[in-house]
């Protein structure tokens, strides 16, 4: 009996070494809240909903408890920052640059990473355009052909249809006097409903646009060529080609595309956090992405499966080793 004992402590000893390893998850995992939800921010465009819905469905797979939470791009600050929601997927540079930072440096967010694809925002219009206001994409031929753009919105003015998001297009039609009236649709969908009615009988139009996006897979056009960026363009009006206004210059161009974490998402989800950081999409994964809704017509809920589906191996590789069940 004396002999056997110490066989057995080393029986006792490997049984606990080989159960604290068999699942590495739920040893990784065993002080994190799973029974709290990630709360994860979905906006009211197609890629963010897209990738939200990714992003949610790879957290599920780890174990977690998921919520989407819909907001603004305005409200989702302070639900970051107040820790009512947890994560964003998609942060744009050309609108959301301002208040990220801000938000940043008041140390009330986490920089979650930036994803490999490169972001424009900008005016756009179809490639038929050209032939009715020569000297596209260069801003100042936007001078000359004003009327025909015209819509009963802004006559005798043109027209140009922006989304429900933080942009300074007033301030820049003011800065380059153009002859335009900015109109505001309610909903990032709204642009591809106008954009299709014009296409269809080849009215001009211009709109607000971005890449990735799905729509360049669809329809030929190009984005204005504004003044280049600068910072200081967006609050020195001494600064560019008008001395008394700001903004007289057009969006960032090869812009930057981030995550944003709450505070408290380390600490309360580490696995989930340092996924967070991983997720990479590439212009080509979003533009793909979002086209399976606008273009082929899947739910989001479709889009996501179908792209995990296809992407399994992508998406494991975000998952960090210790943290895969």
């Amino acid at each position: 009996m004396t002999q056997l004992f110490p066989l057995l402590i080393l029986l006792t000893t490997l049984f606990f070494s080989l159960a604290s390893t068999a699942n590495p998850i739920e040893n990784n995992q065993a002080n994190e809240e799973k029974d709290r939800p990630i709360r994860i921010i979905t906006n009211n465009w197609t890629s963010q909903i897209v990738l939200s819905e990714v992003t949610g469905r790879i957290f599920q797979d780890m174990g977690y408890l998921v919520e989407y939470v819909p907001l603004s791009t305005a409200d989702q600050w302070g639900a970051l920052a107040h820790n009512v929601a947890h994560v964003q997927v998609e942060v744009w540079q050309g609108t959301m640059s301002e208040m990220f930072n801000r938000m940043l440096a008041g140390d009330h967010i986490v920089d979650a990473g930036t994803h490999a694809a490169k972001t424009r925002e900008e005016w756009w219009y179809p490639k038929y355009v050209e032939a009715v206001c020569p000297g596209l994409p260069d801003w100042q031929a936007l001078k000359n052909c004003a009327k025909e753009f015209e819509t009963p919105f802004s006559a005798p003015s043109g027209t140009y249809f922006s989304g429900p998001w933080e942009k300074p297009d007033t301030a820049r039609v003011r800065a380059l006097d153009l002859d335009f009236k900015v109109k505001v649709l309610a909903q990032g969908d709204d642009l591809w409903v106008e954009l299709e009615k014009a296409a269809k009988i080849k009215r001009p139009i211009l709109l607000f646009n971005w890449t990735p996006n799905w729509v360049e897979s669809i329809y030929e056009g190009a984005f204005v060529e504004f003044p280049n960026h600068s910072p200081e363009c967006e609050t020195e009006p001494s600064w560019g080609i008008n001395k008394n206004f700001a903004h007289d210059c057009g969006n960032p161009k090869g812009g930057w595309l981030k995550k944003a974490a709450s505070k408290d998402m380390e600490s309360t989800w580490s696995c989930a956090y340092e996924t967070l950081k991983n997720i990479n999409f590439t212009n080509l994964q979003i533009a793909t992405a979002s086209s399976l809704v606008d273009v082929k017509k899947q739910s989001y809920e479709q889009a996501a499966t179908n792209w995990l589906k296809d992407n399994r191996a992508i998406w494991q590789s975000w998952i960090p080793d210790r943290c895969k069940q």
